[in-house]
């Protein structure tokens, strides 16, 4: 295991009716002056807005809405944001919503103490500031984690950009109110794209090069065994509170790196499929289920007692010693059925890509850098190679 600082300070509000605890929590960690960031009106239909504004409300809290944040946030509404809190002298940002809500308050709370364009930060022209807005999510979604992380990312509509920020402690949210009961309503598509992402953002870990990390390969297998577990409970009951409760701790347990730590990650499926979302503005989750059974194949002989492991310990097939190969292959192909039964595109013609677009996405890569990926090195070859056989078979 290798050297490694963890610093997570979120606090964790977890259960049906916590997000009555909103306003006190806003209290506690300073906030006099809200900005409430929030979707396209889901959180209202679900009665989650009510609740919260109730709870700002009874604690005296004014606050400011910001709506309308869309899938694969983009740049215009942290500028929004931005010149809001510094019109109205607000102080805290409060995300109700899932990962694309509570990325752009991160992007405001970081980009409303920098000097410059906020930009610039995602751009690695300007320093992420020590000392951020504090920030607060209200859960809605089961997917991104970004709940519980310590990044975020954000689509810049000049280039059609969507990268990362540099990841920083001071991101993460001071506290995090998690009620399962807002996700039960949840559309059957999103409600699997967010099981992807979950999915993924284990997997970015769990395949790594660095040996002697059998505490975290543990936790990371747990975490893909119980994802698809839970996940096929709630496809076939989606009003399954306690799989939902599973789904939504296992969603901020997947990325806020405590499986993480002390090992190499490798993060070249979610680049790639970053390149997709932009190209075609599909869900994140939808990208991963293309991308990442697709890195698997290709990348597999770098390491196949990996994926046999992958393969036995979280779908349960059985190893044959004599033919690792054969194992780690099944493992690959249990994967992508467990998508294609989750109803989530495994295909580039499923998203409406075409392989005509690949090098055009390889070029739009290259503006933030090639090689990529800690299991295997990506570089432009590599990734035409792996979005040829996102084609499919």
């Amino acid at each position: 295991m290798n050297n490694f600082t963890f610093y997570a300070p979120t606090l964790f509000a977890f259960g049906d009716g916590e997000e009555k605890k909103c306003g006190e929590l806003v209290r506690r960690f300073g906030g006099t002056k809200v900005l409430l960031v929030i979707g396209g009106g889901s959180a209202k239909k679900i009665g989650a807005f009510d609740a919260v504004t109730a709870s700002l409300t009874a604690a005296e809290l004014p606050y400011t809405v910001l709506e309308g944040i869309q899938p694969n946030p983009r740049s215009g509404k942290v500028y929004e944001g931005i010149n809001i809190v510094r019109r109205e002298g607000l102080d805290f940002i409060l995300a109700l919503g899932g990962g694309s809500v509570i990325d752009t308050a991160k992007a405001i709370a970081f980009g409303a103490k920098y000097e410059g364009d906020f930009w610039e930060v995602f751009a690695g022209e300007g320093q992420m500031p020590s000392d951020p807005l504090p920030i607060g999510t209200v859960l809605t979604i089961a997917a991104a984690g970004s709940e519980g992380s310590a990044s975020c990312v954000i689509t810049h509509e000049a280039g059609n950009l969507k990268w990362g920020a540099p990841k920083s402690d001071a991101l993460r949210p001071r506290f995090s109110v998690l009620n399962p009961r807002y996700t039960c309503a949840l559309p059957p598509y999103q409600t699997a794209c967010g099981i992807v992402d979950m999915f993924a953002h284990v997997c970015e870990r769990y395949f790594t090069t660095t040996p002697d990390v059998a505490l975290t390969d543990r936790l990371c297998e747990a975490l893909m065994k119980t994802i698809v577990e839970a996940g096929n409970k709630v496809m076939a009951n989606p009003m399954d509170y306690h799989a939902r409760a599973d789904l939504m701790w296992a969603g901020m347990l997947a990325h806020n790196n405590s499986c993480g730590v002390g090992r190499a990650q490798d993060w070249a499926s979610h680049q790639i499929g970053h390149e997709l979302s932009a190209f075609y503005d599909c869900a994140h989750g939808a990208s991963l289920a293309v991308v990442m059974p697709a890195w698997m194949k290709y990348v597999m002989n770098e390491n196949p007692a990996r994926f046999a492991r992958f393969a036995v310990e979280v779908f349960g097939c059985e190893l044959n010693p004599m033919q690792v190969e054969k194992t780690a292959k099944e493992g690959i192909r249990h994967l992508r059925s467990f998508f294609r039964v989750l109803g989530m595109p495994t295909t580039l013609g499923e998203i409406g890509a075409t392989v005509e677009d690949i090098p055009a996405m390889v070029m739009h890569r290259s503006a933030k850098g090639f090689p990529f990926g800690g299991f295997a090195e990506i570089g432009p070859a590599e990734m035409a190679d792996i979005l040829c056989i996102c084609e499919g078979e």
